[in-house]
């Protein structure tokens, strides 16, 4: 210690210091979502320096007051600390870590170790001095809180304001302040989300603190300590995370190596996805005694904007991303591909269909339920879903009609065509059903599921911009509007009526495997389409969980919210027939466009 005040003497009386290393901070990529909500950041670790200006005066006030309270009054170290810290080290026997002022702190996060050594403390004061002979009390001051760690992956100020109390750091309180200012003491014994108890004992002594600096009045201290704070036990953004994961190797894909900090504006509604990920976490983990362990969502609206992606229950305990990633049996939820199929083929909801036993090629599928149907019409046999029924009509109207059909409406996986493809043996991702289904919620108009809207710099030049295509033809014939009816039958009288939000057009399907490793709910109204998928990673069975259960509760339990918050209205209809051509003139008729759909 003696050393270094030495050292911190001679930095103060030498005319020439040598030059300060450059300071270096890779460039970020900050997502936000539809409203300009950052919901990520990827890429370099720390923050552009805080923006003191623009934030209350006692929010930096409060790391002065505890961290170093002279520090306006200093030139890089505090003697009087300093002191203080020989006399402590004394009387133990020992050196010890102390006594370091703000630009301390900041000398050693730029450019040295966290060595606790002599030399290492020499170098950290003649850098705090030269800081301090290169840069004003102010930008010391807002770099220093732009890099501090404050626990649970937060670096600077900012990000600690969003991580545990979802709001930027220009509308933290007092007492959010005191709370922050306190972790830096030991993000693990003082993050309030993990230790309450001790981040309130530490907060006490930072609002203290505070009151003898006269950076706030007694007053201001009792009132501040009336009313905590709510603090988020994980990050609101953190199932967001799997759909900022998703977009950023298309972001760097599209500009590159970013030189600067770059701003991507999603497609993604924040309400909707932390509706989303609640309901994903909280109802899995009520059917867990049943083997449900994982769940994905993914919402898009009429044009394919992702408007929430959840892919699993916990992105801090797994990040693969089940939603686009995960490629899993499609269950029951693929049959209206097979009826889809069956309507442009001339077929009807009330055409009269036998349930009984059949045999196609060998197969002879089962039912859920024993006991068999009898005569039923169409609309009834996929309204409780009948595999008997639907393993026949793929094998009249073609399985491979069926496979060309749900490539058209947005299927990219391979489909198989045996028989068993009818009941859904096909592997897919709950974002290409997702975005297949959207071709029934839009009224037969296929569309691509995207999640960047716009990419710029800081300064606002913009680098990419979505363009939607001028015409979108439909792809299925106006047979989707019965479709539609059979699949609203589904959610009023079928498997889906778990599902069902009064007051809503709302239609969808249930899917189950027939081992229960897999179980689904994919329904829409207009302008939402929502797919849910719950099972497990290791592809093992649950305990008879079906498509009615676990997944109709957690759509059910999003939509609520969703259908507050995104734009929605009745299904509309499907495109309009082809209008008649006047013989003798050969003419083709236009295809179909799709109708401009609100954001």
């Amino acid at each position: 210690m003696i050393f270094a005040l030495f050292a911190a003497g001679m930095a103060l009386s030498a005319p020439n210091l040598s030059r300060l290393p450059p300071i270096k901070r890779d460039p970020q990529i900050t997502y936000v979502d539809r409203a300009g909500a950052v919901i990520g950041v990827r890429g370099g670790k720390y923050a552009p320096p805080v923006d003191l200006a623009h934030m209350p005066a006692y929010v930096p006030a409060a790391f002065v007051s505890i961290e170093d309270r002279r520090f306006y009054e200093h030139s890089g170290f505090d003697p009087v600390g300093m002191a203080r810290a020989v006399v402590a080290d004394l009387a133990r026997g020992k050196a010890r870590e102390g006594a370091s002022t703000i630009t301390q702190q900041l000398a050693r996060n730029l450019f040295l170790s966290a060595d606790q050594t002599l030399e290492r403390k020499a170098d950290e004061l003649v850098m705090a001095v030269q800081l301090e002979q290169a840069y004003s009390k102010k930008q010391i001051l807002a770099l220093y809180l732009s890099r501090v760690y404050f626990g649970a992956g937060a670096y600077g100020l900012e990000a600690a304001s969003e991580r545990y109390f979802n709001k930027p750091a220009s509308r933290l309180t007092i007492r959010e302040a005191a709370i922050l200012a306190g972790i830096l003491k030991s993000p693990t014994n003082y993050n309030p989300a993990d230790n309450p108890e001790k981040s309130a004992a530490r907060t006490r002594l930072v609002l203290d603190a505070m009151v003898e600096t006269n950076a706030i009045s007694a007053g201001d201290r009792d009132k501040a300590l009336t009313a905590a704070p709510q603090v988020w036990k994980s990050a609101p953004t953190a199932p967001a995370q799997y759909f900022v994961d998703w977009l950023d190797s298309q972001a760097r894909a599209t500009i590159g190596t970013p030189k600067q900090d770059i701003v991507v504006e999603t497609t993604l509604d924040l309400p909707s996805e932390i509706a989303a990920g609640d309901a994903a976490r909280s109802i899995s983990t009520r059917f867990t005694k049943q083997g449900v362990s994982q769940a994905a969502v993914v919402s898009i609206d009429g044009s394919g904007r992702v408007r929430a992606m959840v892919g699993g229950v916990d992105y801090t305990k797994g990040p693969f991303n089940r939603a686009t990633d995960a490629h899993r049996q499609a269950g029951s939820a693929w049959k209206p591909f097979v009826y889809m199929t069956a309507m442009e083929a001339g077929r009807t909801p009330d055409l009269i269909v036998i349930d009984e036993p059949v045999t196609i090629n060998g197969w002879s599928p089962r039912n859920f339920e024993p006991e068999f149907m009898g005569s039923i019409t169409l609309e009834t046999a996929l309204a409780h879903s009948v595999n008997t029924v639907a393993a026949r009509l793929a094998d009249e109207v073609g399985r491979e009609n069926v496979a060309a059909l749900a490539h058209r409406m947005g299927i990219v996986s391979q489909v198989n065509t045996d028989p068993a493809m009818a009941l859904g043996t096909t592997l897919v991702t709950p974002l290409e059903m997702a975005q297949a289904y959207d071709t029934f919620a839009n009224g037969g108009y296929r569309v691509a599921a995207y999640g960047i809207e716009r990419i710029r710099t800081n300064g606002g030049q913009v680098l990419f911009q979505h363009k939607a295509p001028l015409a979108t033809p439909a792809v299925l014939n106006p047979a989707v509007g019965e479709m539609q009816k059979m699949m609203r039958t589904v959610m009023a009288s079928g498997t889906g009526t778990h599902a069902a939000i009064p007051g809503f057009d709302l239609a969808g399907k249930t899917g189950t495997t027939s081992d229960y490793k897999d179980a689904w709910f994919c329904g829409y109204t207009g302008g939402i389409t929502t797919v849910v998928w719950t099972g497990k990673d290791d592809d093992t069975p649950m305990r008879r969980i079906t498509g009615a259960t676990a997944p109709s509760e957690i759509w059910r339990s999003y939509m609520v919210t969703a259908l507050k918050h995104l734009p929605n209205g009745p299904i509309p209809p499907g495109p309009p027939p082809p209008m008649p051509v006047a013989a003798p003139v050969p003419s083709e008729t236009p295809p179909q466009t799709m109708p401009s759909v609100p954001t």
